[in-house]
C-alpha cells in the first residue's frame, strides 16, 4: 500500500495510542496537522513552541504513553529547547519533530540562508535518540527507534528531523506493527528476584513504600495502592511523587515535610522504592532521616534501567523491569498477606491528619496583603473533587508542600528541573489528555504565570475546565530571600521587583476568560467556585505578602538539604 510519509508517521504514532499533536503549523507540518485532524486527532496550536513541548509532556504524564510536539526549522526548534531540556531531566518520553530545509539546500556551500541553522548537533546531547528521515523508506525504522529508546530504560525525549524534501514522498508499507512486536513492553522482573523481595516483605515489621514521580507517569497507581494495603504500610512521597493514590490517601505522607513520614522512615526495616531515582530530595536514601536504623533496613528497588541500580545507594534486591508489570508481580506473590497495618500506622495517619488540620487553623489570617500560607490553605480547601492540580512557582510551591489541604490523584509540576513557567502549559496538556472532563486548578505565583500567559487564549479556545489561582507579590520571591540572607535586611535587591500595576484578572478578561480580584481570604473559595461556574477559563488574582513569601517559607531548612553540594 502506497502512502505519503506524513500519513505513515501518523499511522506509527496511532499504533502507540498517540492521538494528539502540539505545535505551531508551518509548511513542514501543515500536511501532518490537516491529516491528523481529519482522522479525529486533537491538534493544539499554542502561542509558543516551548508551551507545545510542555503540553505534550503533561500528556505523557497523564497517559503513560509517548507524546508528540513539533517545531518549525530554526527558531521553532530554538523555542522548543526549554521543553526538550525539561523532558530530559523530568524523564518524559516526548517525541519532538523538527522541520528542516531540504538537504540539497542544507548541503550547498552558501552564506545568508533564511531561517536556517544546523539543528541535530545542537539537540543530540539533550535527547536519548536523535535522527533524521533522510529517505522516505527510513520512516518506519526511525519512528520506531525513537519510541523504543524514549520508552526503554529511564524514559526520556527523542528528536526526529523532518526535512522538507521527504514530506510528499510516497512509500509502499506493510501493516503497522503493535508496540509489543518491535519493542519490549511491560517488562517483568525475574522470578528469583521476586522471590527474594517477597521474602524480605514477609519478614519486615515496619515496611514502607517510597513512591516517586514514575509511579504516576507510568499510571501504576492502582497496583501500588494494592501493595501498600497488603503490606499494611505507609506510602512516603518523594517531592516528585506528590500525587495521591486513590484509596490510600490517608496513609500517604510527604518525605521530610511530615513528622509521620520522618518517623516511618527512621523506624523502617524495609524500603521498597518505586518510580524514584533516589536523588537529592530524598538524600539518596543514605543521609539525614535514613541514618538512624540504617544497618537494619533492607532495600528493594524497582527500576526499569539496569544501569541505575546501585548508583545512589546499595540495593539488597533490585527488580529490573517496568512498574506496570513488576508491581502486579509483587501483589500476586503477596496476595495471601493479612494486610495487618504496621503497629504505628493508625497513629501516623491520625497525627498527619491532625497536622494538616492544625495548619489550616493556624495559618495567619486577617493580613493584607494575604499571608502565603493562608492563600494556599484557602485555595486548596476549594480544590474541586476529582480535580487535577497543576503546580508552579518558587516560594509558593514551598508553601504548598506544607500547607496544602487537598490530596489530588493527579499533580503535575516540574520538580526535577525546577523550570518555572511550566504550570499553565502543563494544566492545558493535562486537561487535553483527560478529554477536558475533570476540573483543573493551577496554583501558581505571578512570576511563573507570566512566562506563558499567552496560553490563556489557548485554554479559552479549547474551552478547558481550568481555574488559575495566582498569588501576586510583584517580585521573584525566592531570589529576594537570597538577597536578604546574603546581604542583610535593607540591602539593595537588584532585578527582582516589578510594577505593582499588573492585574491578572483584567488580563484574563482580555483573553475572553473569567477574571476576579480577591484580597480577602474568605472570598478565595467562593471566587474559585464562581470561576468554574462561569464556564470559562478562570483567573483569580490574590495579592500575597512579599515579605512573608521571601522570608518565611516553611520547612526551608529541610528544602535546603536537597542542595548539599557534594556532602551527601
Amino acid at each position: 500500500m502506497a502512502v505519503k510519509v506524513y500519513e505513515r508517521i501518523l499511522d506509527l504514532f496511532e499504533a502507540e495510542g498517540i492521538n494528539t499533536l502540539f505545535g505551531i503549523p508551518d509548511p513542514n507540518f501543515v500536511h501532518l496537522c490537516l491529516t491528523a485532524e481529519k482522522r479525529g486527532w486533537t491538534v493544539v496550536a499554542p502561542h509558543h513552541e516551548a508551551s507545545a513541548g510542555f503540553m505534550a509532556e503533561a500528556v505523557s504524564r497523564m497517559t503513560g504513553k509517548p507524546a508528540v510536539a513539533f517545531g518549525t526549522l530554526g527558531p521553532g526548534l530554538a523555542n522548543l529547547m526549554p521543553a526538550i531540556q525539561c523532558a530530559k531531566v523530568e524523564n518524559s518520553p516526548v517525541i519532538f519533530l523538527g522541520g528542516q530545509r531540504a538537504r540539497i539546500t542544507e548541503r550547498r556551500v552558501r552564506r545568508g540562508r533564511i531561517q536556517f541553522v544546523t539543528q541535530e548537533g545542537m539537540i543530540t546531547p539533550s535527547v536519548k535518540f536523535s535522527s533524521s528521515i533522510e529517505y522516505a523508506n527510513q520512516t518506519d525504522e526511525i519512528i520506531r527507534e525513537a519510541i523504543r529508546q524514549a520508552m526503554s530504560g529511564t524514559p526520556g525525549p527523542a528528536y526526529i528531523e523532518y526535512p522538507s524534501h521527504v514530506i510528499q514522498e510516497e512509500i509502499d508499507v506493510p501493516a503497522v506493527r503493535a508496540p509489543s512486536a518491535y519493542r519490549l513492553t511491560n517488562q517483568s522482573a525475574g522470578g528469583e528476584e521476586i522471590a527474594k523481595a517477597v521474602k524480605l516483605a514477609r519478614a519486615a515489621k515496619n515496611p514502607i513504600l517510597l513512591v516517586g514521580h514514575g509511579v504516576h507517569t507510568s499510571r501504576s497507581q492502582q497496583p501500588v495502592g494494592e501493595l501498600a494495603k497488603l503490606l499494611g504500610c505507609p506510602i512516603i512521597q518523594t517531592s516528585g511523587g506528590t500525587s495521591f493514590i486513590k484509596g490510600v490517601e490517608d496513609r500517604t505522607f510527604p518525605y521530610g515535610f511530615s513528622p509521620s513520614a520522618i518517623e516511618a522512615v527512621v523506624k523502617s526495616d524495609l524500603c521498597i522504592a518505586l518510580g524514584t531515582e533516589l536523588g537529592e530530595p530524598v538524600h539518596y536514601g543514605q543521609t539525614r532521616h535514613w541514618v538512624a536504623n540504617a544497618p537494619n533496613r533492607k532495600w528493594v528497588y524497582v527500576e526499569q534501567n539496569p544501569q541505575a541500580i546501585g548508583v545512589n545507594r546499595q540495593i539488597d534486591v533490585p527488580l529490573v523491569g517496568d512498574l506496570r508489570a513488576v508491581v502486579p508481580q509483587l501483589v500476586a506473590a503477596l496476595k495471601d498477606m493479612p494486610g495487618k497495618p504496621s503497629a504505628d500506622l493508625d497513629r501516623w495517619i491520625k497525627e498527619d491528619a491532625a497536622r494538616l488540620s492544625d495548619l489550616a487553623k493556624t495559618a495567619p489570617s486577617g493580613k493584607k496583603p494575604m499571608h502565603t500560607a493562608r492563600y494556599v490553605v484557602e485555595a486548596t480547601k476549594a480544590f474541586p473533587k476529582n480535580g487535577i492540580l497543576a503546580r508552579d512557582g518558587g516560594a509558593t510551591v514551598v508553601f504548598q508542600w506544607t500547607y496544602s489541604q487537598c490530596k489530588p490523584n493527579d499533580v503535575i509540576w516540574n520538580q526535577n528541573f525546577g523550570h518555572i513557567g511550566t504550570g499553565l502549559p502543563y494544566a492545558i496538556g493535562a486537561s487535553v489528555a483527560d478529554g477536558r472532563k475533570r476540573p483543573v486548578m493551577l496554583l501558581t505565583s505571578d512570576s511563573s504565570f507570566m512566562f506563558h500567559i499567552a496560553e490563556l487564549e489557548t485554554a479559552a479556545r479549547l474551552k478547558l475546565p481550568l481555574v488559575c489561582v495566582v498569588g501576586v507579590d510583584n517580585q521573584w520571591g525566592l531570589e529576594v530571600g537570597v538577597y536578604k540572607r546574603t546581604f542583610g535586611q535593607g540591602s539593595l535587591e537588584t532585578g527582582v521587583h516589578w510594577s505593582k500595576d499588573v492585574r491578572f484578572d483584567k488580563i484574563a478578561e482580555g483573553f475572553g476568560c473569567y477574571g476576579e480580584y480577591v484580597d480577602r481570604e474568605e472570598e478565595i473559595g467562593p471566587a474559585i467556585a464562581r470561576a468554574y461556574a462561569s464556564g470559562k477559563v478562570g483567573v483569580i488574582h490574590v495579592p500575597i505578602d512579599p515579605k512573608v513569601n521571601s522570608e518565611e517559607m516553611p520547612s526551608y531548612d529541610e528544602f535546603r538539604t536537597w542542595y548539599a553540594e557534594g556532602t551527601q
